[in-house]
C-alpha cells in the first residue's frame, strides 16, 4: 500500500497542468480526503467539477487510476483533453474494434497510461479482470455511482460488478462520484461497493440559485408550444442570435421529432437526439451542439450525460421525467457558466395514470417486480408533490438530496418564489372537510371512471357518465359547485401525491381510495395537507418586477434529530448488509425521519410511523427501538 502525505502533493501544480487556476468549491476537501483516508462518496451536480478529483490524483500518486464510466462520449473528449495537457490516458468501449481494444490492453498491461476510462461491461471479461489485477493502480473511481443502485433512478446491471472490482483491488483508494443521491441510495452505493459504513461522504454545491426553476400546468399541445415559443423567446431571444442554446427534453422519440420540425418551422436551428436515430445522426447532432452551430437541441434522455457547455440558458421539459433526481441531473444542464437560466417543466394531468401505465408494462417479457414497480412509482410521486410547489423549489431539491446546509431560504428565482400573492391558508377544518369531500367523489368512481369523473361529479357538472350511473342523485354531486374544475383537478392530484388515491394497471387507468385515503375519509387519520391556491397555474415567465413571496422554510431536523436520523441511517445500512438488501427495503428516509421526530418507545408505538407496518415491525421494531433508545 502506497503511502502519501498529502502536505508534501503540489496540488496547485497538477492543477495548472490540468488547465486550472483555482479550485472550486469542495474540490480540494474531496481531493484531500481521498489521498488521505482512501475512501470518499462524492455527490456533486452536474457540472460541478467531479472530473478533477479523481483526474488531478491520478496525476499525483502514479500508476494507472481506473475510472469506471458509462458515458462513452465523455471518455472520448476527456482523454483527447488529458492528451492535449500531455497526460497519457486511454479508454476500452465497445465502440472500439477487437484490434484497438487488444492493442490498448497491451499499453496498459505495460503500464503506459496514468488514467485508463473503461465501460462498466468490460469488467464482465475474464482477461480485462485479470489485467487489472496486475496493474499498479493506486485509485479507482466510479462515476455515476447512482447506476449501482437497484432503487434509483438509472440503474444499469453492469455496475453489480464493480464491488468484485473493488475486492480485486484491495488496496487502491475508492472514490465513487454521482451528481444524484439521497441519503438511502447514498447507503445503497456504500454497501454494493462493499466500502466501511464510516466512508466519508461529501455533498457540495447543488444549490443554484442562477437558476430559475417553474412548471407550467398546460392542457394542450398548443398550450405546450406556447410554453416552450416564451421559453426560448426569453432565454435566447431569437434564432442564431448568439445569447447560448437550449436543450428541450421530449418524452418519446416522435414527439422529438415533432417538436424538432416545429421549432425549425419557427425559423430555429435545431436538431433532433433519440436512441432510435442512426449513430451518425445522432454524433453530427451532438457536434452541432457542442460547436454552438444550434440553437436548440430536442430530445430524449438519451442526451445529456457528459455534455461539457457552459451556455445553455435553458432546459424545457415537455413533460415530467421518472423522478426528482432524474429531473435535477436534467434541468442542472443550463446555466453552469453562473449566468442566469431557466428550467421550465410542463405537466398535465395525462401525468399521474400515464406513468402508473409505463411502470405497468411489460419489460422484454420480464415478469413485472411489484416492489420496484411501486418505488418507481413513489419516485415520480416525489416529483410531482415538488412540481405541485408551495415553497421554494430550490429548497425542496435542497432538502430531498439532504444537502440542508446549502439551502437558500428562498432563491428569489423560482416561480414559488416570484408569486405575486401567498395562498390565502385555510383552518384545519377547512382543509379536511374539503379532502373528504373530495375523497368522496373517488370513493363513488368504484373503480369506473377516473379523475376528470370525480372533478365533474364534485362541480355539480352535467356529464353522461354521471347520468348513467345515477351519481348524479348522490349527495357527493356539487359538494364543492363553489371551486372551479381547473382547482378541483388540482386538489385530486395533490391526493394523489398524498398517497390517498390511486390508479389501476391498463390501458384506461381509473380512481380509487387507498387504504391511507379511507382512513382519512372516515376521519380516522390525520390531514395535513395544503390546498391548492385559488390563483391560476404560474406563467413560464413570472414578472421579474414581482416581490418575493414571504413563504415559511419546510419543518427541518433540529441538530438532535438529524443525529439520532444519522444513527438510524447507519444501522439501516447494517441491517442491510447483513440481508443482502438494498436500504430501502428495510426503511425509507422518510420512515427514519418520523422515528427521529416522534421517538417512540415500544413497538405498539410504532403503529402509525410511515411506512412502517405489522411486519416491518416485527422484523426490524426492536433493532430500531434499540437505536433510539441508546441515543436519546
Amino acid at each position: 500500500m502506497r503511502a502519501v502525505n498529502v502536505d508534501t502533493i503540489d496540488l496547485e501544480g497538477a492543477l495548472a497542468r490540468l488547465g486550472h487556476t483555482e479550485f472550486r468549491p469542495g474540490q480540494r476537501e474531496a481531493i484531500e480526503t481521498i489521498i488521505e483516508r482512501r475512501r470518499l462518496l462524492l455527490i456533486a451536480p452536474t457540472g460541478g467539477g467531479k472530473s478533477l478529483t479523481f483526474q488531478l490524483p491520478a496525476i499525483v500518486l502514479g500508476g494507472t487510476t481506473v475510472v469506471i464510466s458509462p458515458l462513452v462520449s465523455l471518455m472520448n473528449d476527456q482523454v483527447a483533453a488529458l492528451g492535449e495537457r500531455g497526460v497519457s490516458a486511454t479508454f476500452l468501449a465497445a465502440t472500439l474494434s477487437g484490434d484497438e481494444v487488444r492493442k490498448r490492453m497491451s499499453a496498459l498491461a505495460r503500464g503506459e497510461f496514468a488514467l485508463a476510462y473503461v465501460a462498466p461491461e468490460r469488467l464482465a471479461f475474464p482477461g480485462f479482470r485479470n489485467l487489472v489485477r496486475d496493474l499498479d493502480c493506486p485509485l479507482l473511481a466510479i462515476d455515476e455511482a447512482h447506476c449501482i443502485s437497484e432503487w434509483g433512478h438509472d440503474f444499469r446491471p453492469d455496475y453489480l460488478q464493480i464491488g468484485d472490482l473493488v475486492s480485486d483491488l484491495h488496496e487502491a483508494r475508492v472514490l465513487a462520484c454521482t451528481a444524484t443521491a439521497t441519503p438511502v441510495v447514498r447507503d445503497e452505493i456504500i454497501a454494493r461497493l462493499g466500502l466501511p459504513s464510516d466512508t466519508p461522504q461529501l455533498i457540495r454545491g447543488f444549490a443554484r440559485p442562477n437558476l430559475g426553476l417553474r412548471v407550467r400546468d398546460t392542457r394542450s399541445a398548443a398550450e405546450c408550444a406556447r410554453v416552450v415559443d416564451g421559453a426560448l423567446k426569453e432565454s435566447i431571444g431569437s434564432p442564431g442570435g448568439g445569447r447560448g442554446t437550449a436543450i428541450v427534453y421530449a418524452p418519446t422519440r416522435k414527439q422529438t421529432e415533432e417538436e424538432c420540425e416545429r421549432l425549425r418551422d419557427a425559423g430555429w436551428r435545431a436538431a433532433a437526439y433519440h436512441a432510435g436515430l442512426d449513430g451518425t445522426t445522432r454524433t453530427v447532432a451532438q457536434g452541432k451542439f457542442r460547436d454552438g452551430t444550434l440553437d436548440v437541441i430536442v430530445a430524449t434522455n438519451a442526451f445529456g450525460m457528459g455534455i461539457d457547455r457552459s451556455d445553455v440558458r435553458a432546459v424545457i421539459h415537455l413533460a415530467p421525467p421518472g423522478s426528482i433526481e432524474a429531473y435535477y441531473q436534467e434541468v442542472g444542464r443550463a446555466g453552469r457558466d453562473g449566468e442566469p437560466a431557466i428550467g421550465v417543466l410542463c405537466t398535465s394531468p395525462a401525468d399521474l395514470p400515464l406513468r402508473r401505465r409505463l411502470l405497468e408494462m411489460p419489460n422484454d417479457n420480464a415478469p413485472l417486480d411489484p416492489a420496484r414497480v411501486q418505488h418507481k412509482w413513489a419516485l415520480f410521486l416525489e416529483l410531482m408533490r415538488w412540481a405541485e410547489g408551495g415553497t421554494c423549489r430550490h429548497d425542496a431539491i435542497l432538502r430531498y438530496f439532504g444537502d440542508e446546509a446549502e439551502t437558500l431560504a428562498g432563491c428569489g428565482r423560482c416561480d414559488a418564489c416570484t408569486a405575486l400573492d401567498d395562498p390565502v391558508s385555510e383552518d384545519a377544518e377547512t382543509i379536511a372537510t374539503t379532502v373528504r369531500k373530495a375523497l368522496s367523489a373517488v370513493a363513488r368512481m368504484h373503480g369506473r371512471f377516473g379523475l376528470q369523473a370525480a372533478v365533474k361529479l364534485l362541480a355539480g357538472a352535467k356529464d353522461p357518465r354521471l347520468e348513467r350511473s345515477g351519481l348524479q342523485e348522490t349527495r357527493t354531486f356539487g359538494a364543492l359547485r363553489d371551486r372551479s374544475e381547473d382547482w378541483l383537478l388540482r386538489l385530486l392530484r395533490r391526493c394523489v401525491t398524498a398517497g390517498w388515491v390511486d390508479f389501476t394497471a391498463g390501458d384506461r387507468p381509473v380512481v380509487l381510495l387507498t387504504p391511507a385515503g379511507k382512513s382519512v375519509l372516515f376521519a380516522q387519520g390525520p390531514v395535513r395537507f395544503l390546498l391548492p391556491s385559488d390563483a391560476p397555474p404560474a406563467s413560464s415567465s413570472p414578472r421579474s418586477s414581482s416581490p418575493r413571496a414571504k413563504r415559511a422554510p419546510a419543518p427541518e431536523l433540529d441538530p438532535e434529530d438529524a443525529s439520532m436520523f444519522e444513527a438510524l441511517r447507519a444501522r439501516r445500512l447494517e441491517l442491510a448488509r447483513e440481508e443482502r438488501v438494498p436500504p430501502y427495503v428495510i426503511a425509507s428516509d422518510r420512515t427514519l425521519r418520523e422515528l427521529a421526530e416522534v421517538r417512540p418507545r415500544t413497538l405498539g408505538q410504532l403503529d402509525g410511523i410511515y411506512g412502517i407496518g405489522p411486519a416491518k415491525a416485527a422484523k426490524y421494531g426492536e433493532t430500531l427501538l434499540d437505536v433510539l433508545r441508546k441515543n436519546t
